[in-house]
């Protein structure tokens, strides 16, 4: 078939391939060629008429929109959303899994379970960027041949922590994404570097989280110290006394309830909603009936389908935050002259992605069918099991960053234009929405979904291979993006309110 319809009550159908003018699609001759991925009207809609697509609206007619025309951004106009909010109308309880699975983790101290063994060098300010650069780059794959246990020691530096208020939402989300760093699962040491006088004291720090340095858990700053070069001797010769503990951390079977995955998706298109994201989203329903976690983000990229999840809510107090956060997102944007719908980008416009309220709708299904718990600031720790909620940025680096400072030890990543993206602690599989760019990018993609549509699989098959790829990861096997060497750079904390 040389097209999707989605549901019944659709305006829209989307093209499997290139179609031709004059192809018959739903009844419909096409007025114009049509990219493969884009949507083709069956009806007539005049303008200001809905446009709909998963049974839902994506925008309004910016003129007279004719059956079989081609449907995007030069035809329909995006507005803000007004939306009419239930709460809890749509529980779907998962039964509990008959056979509670395990994976091959790291248990710490705490109880806590980490998928793997990091070394992490964290710094309070951009100033003492380089100098953990250079630590970490000491610790080439020679030098930790003797540690098999650990899986690298990895520089996690950032372009703020100075110039800032001390107090407010800027502040305090760069404050939970250092504290969640220093306390992930996936980490075995910590060394911290500020340089000494900035904004961000790594001081307050410890005291507002109650972190304490121990053989495992230090800090330094470059202005005690004494300059860039004694801080770097200082750090490699704390990192290697660190790594011998480290190294004494083995693998034990755990329950699959200690998995804690981000949801995260980037580079989409049209087949995001239809292949990869639904099967993520069973993924994900499989993760909650063994009582683990899957953390949905990028509050942008849920907008004009956060009433579907207030329907998915627990209690109201949930849905109450979550549509806190649209409003925030809303105000935010107006303030800074900005859109909601300036969030697909060119990229996503060319996979045939028109509105963002379009792309919200596949990203949704990324969360699966279970009820929403929780919802949850940026980078805060996730406490909740089950299906829950981060508001982030949709800028993937940014929203990671959170997701993992949250807790998350995994992160699963779909793509349909194609990402090369990867994270570190918490590795990052990638999921490939459509077949021709799998086989394209077959060195960076780790799952075909596309197969969905090239093959026939069903969505709940490919939902199993994410799930079992879950827990072979979890177990140490490496993704594409690890191989590849990526994740020292994708650590980026999100910057809100004013530079000074």
């Amino acid at each position: 078939m040389n097209f999707i319809r989605l549901d019944r009550a659709d305006t829209v159908v989307t093209a499997t391939r290139i179609l031709a003018l004059g192809t018959l699609v739903d009844g419909v001759l096409t007025t114009a060629q049509i990219p493969s991925g884009h949507k083709v009207a069956t009806i007539q809609m005049a303008l200001g008429d809905p446009v709909r697509k998963y049974s839902q609206l994506i925008g309004y007619a910016s003129c007279d929109i004719m059956p079989g025309d081609h449907v995007h951004t030069h035809n329909v106009d995006f507005r803000n959303t007004a939306m009419e909010y239930e709460f809890s109308t749509d529980l779907r309880l998962m039964p509990p899994a008959a056979k509670q699975d395990t994976f091959m983790g790291f248990r710490r101290e705490n109880g806590k379970v980490g998928t793997r063994n990091y070394i992490a060098i964290i710094t309070s300010v951009n100033c003492s960027a380089t100098a953990a650069r250079m630590i970490a780059d000491y610790f080439t794959p020679e030098v930790l041949a003797d540690y098999p246990n650990v899986d690298g020691v990895a520089a996690f530096v950032h372009g703020t922590g100075c110039g800032m208020a001390d107090s407010g939402d800027g502040f305090e989300a760069l404050q939970r994404v250092m504290w969640g760093y220093a306390k992930h699962p996936n980490h075995a040491g910590v060394l911290m570097v500020g340089l000494g006088c900035e904004m961000n004291q790594i001081d307050w720090l410890l005291e507002a989280y109650g972190l304490k340095q121990g053989p495992t858990f230090q800090t330094m700053n470059i202005q005690r110290v004494a300059g860039l070069r004694l801080t770097v001797e200082l750090g490699i010769k704390k990192i290697m006394e660190m790594l011998p503990i480290a190294n004494q951390a083995t693998r034990v079977e755990c329950p699959a309830s200690e998995l804690m995955v981000a949801l995260q998706c980037g580079g989409s298109d049209a087949w995001s909603g239809v292949t990869a994201n639904p099967a993520l989203g069973y993924a994900c329903d499989l993760l909650t009936a063994q009582g683990a976690t899957g953390v949905l983000a990028e509050t942008p990229e849920i907008y004009g389908a956060e009433h579907l999840l207030t329907r998915r809510v627990v209690d109201q107090s949930v849905g109450d935050k979550l549509i806190g956060l649209i409003k925030w997102w809303e105000d935010y944007t107006t303030r800074n002259n900005g859109s909601m719908d300036n969030n697909p980008s060119p990229g996503n416009k060319m996979g045939g992605l028109t509105t963002i309220l379009e792309k919200s709708l596949g990203a949704a299904s990324k969360g699966g069918t279970t009820p929403l718990m929780g919802v949850y600031k940026y980078a805060e720790p996730v406490t909740a099991r089950g299906f829950t909620f981060m508001d982030t940025p949709g800028y993937d680096p940014a929203s990671v960053t959170g997701q993992i400072a949250g807790g998350c030890n995994l992160v699963c990543f779909t793509t349909g234009r194609g990402s090369a993206f990867g994270s570190k602690p918490a590795p990052t599989i990638k999921i490939a929405t459509n077949s021709e760019m799998a086989n394209r990018m077959a060195e960076d993609m780790d799952i075909d979904a596309g197969q969905i549509l090239s093959e026939g699989i069903s969505v709940e098959e490919k939902g199993r291979e994410i799930y079992k790829m879950f827990l072979r990861v979890a177990s140490g096997e490496v993704t594409k993006s690890e191989g590849q060497g990526l994740g020292d750079y994708e650590f980026v904390p999100w910057q809100i309110g004013a530079v000074m």
